[in-house]
């Protein structure tokens, strides 16, 4: 059981990372490949600050600002190159790597015997006092991103990504809420790469490659999830999308379970979210 509770605890540390994917895909219709690289970008900062004997609660705070300035390049090569935002994502992630490179001045940094957020993770009387801490940052992050959409600002950003030429029309700068967007999406981003490094003990150059698989797939699976229940407030594609993150942790623990080695952990998490998606696309009951 102290096997699965782990991949629960993870399952939440990944849910800041299906929010910003949830906010760039969904509301701005916006593939960012720039996750990958900010992902890293919020270990390496926090791995850095922690062996600058920072506190655990600052250094966490810090990695934000560092993620939403990886978004914000995105975003103004975006909309003031007019570059294409898939390109603009992978030329950002793409220049991330070595900057992140440049931050950790090594490829991987351990940080066993560092204070945390969290505590001692190895000892499993701890993990239910851990999942507590991490349900409550989620819930904390989930709150304020509801609130987020539901202000005006968050109104212009949807109706930004529902109808771009609409939201023109009436007076909004598009350009400029999609910078924004995208800023926020990678510190959410950031900040779940931070909390995965506190929990793992390590941060390392490579942990972000092909990470957009686990956002995405959170993100696809409580959109379709939502769809079939038929369910139209912002909350509810919120919340699907929180249990989502989860739930695919907790399959890949069940895979990890039976035997299959790490290097086809990836292999797997494709096919799960086709697996997944396939099943919710077929009309079972037919009108």
């Amino acid at each position: 059981m102290d096997f699965y509770a782990l991949a629960l605890l993870q399952g939440l540390a990944f849910v800041p990372l299906a929010l910003g994917i949830f906010l760039s895909a969904k509301v701005f219709n916006i593939p960012d490949i720039t996750t990958d690289g900010s992902y890293t970008l919020g270990a390496a900062v926090f791995a850095v600050c922690m062996l600058s004997n920072m506190h655990p609660l600052m250094a966490s705070l810090l990695v934000m600002p560092a993620g939403a300035a990886a978004g914000a390049v995105t975003g103004i090569i975006h909309t003031k190159l007019k570059m294409n935002a898939l390109l603009a994502g992978i030329l950002v992630m793409t220049a991330l790597y070595s900057v992140n490179l440049l931050i950790m001045e090594r490829s991987n940094i351990p940080l066993l015997g560092t204070p945390s957020l969290f505590v001692e993770i190895s000892n499993p009387d701890n993990l239910l006092i851990n999942i507590a801490i991490a349900g409550i940052l989620v819930t904390i992050i989930t709150s304020i991103l509801l609130w987020l959409l539901k202000t005006d600002f968050g109104l212009a950003m949807r109706a930004a990504g529902s109808n771009e030429n609409m939201i023109e029309a009436n007076g909004v700068n598009t350009n400029r809420i999609k910078m924004i967007g995208l800023a926020i999406s990678n510190a959410l981003v950031a900040l779940s790469g931070c909390l995965v490094t506190q929990m793992q003990g390590f941060a390392d150059i490579n942990m972000g490659i092909g990470i957009v698989i686990a956002g995405l797939a959170s993100v696809m699976m409580g959109e379709s999830v939502s769809r079939r229940l038929q369910r139209t407030t912002l909350l509810m594609p919120l919340l699907m999308v929180v249990t989502a993150a989860v739930i695919f942790r907790l399959c890949i623990a069940f895979i990890l379970a039976q035997g299959i080695e790490q290097v086809y952990v990836k292999l797997f998490s494709a096919l799960l979210v086709l697996l997944f998606i396939g099943i919710t696309k077929i009309n079972f009951i037919k009108k």
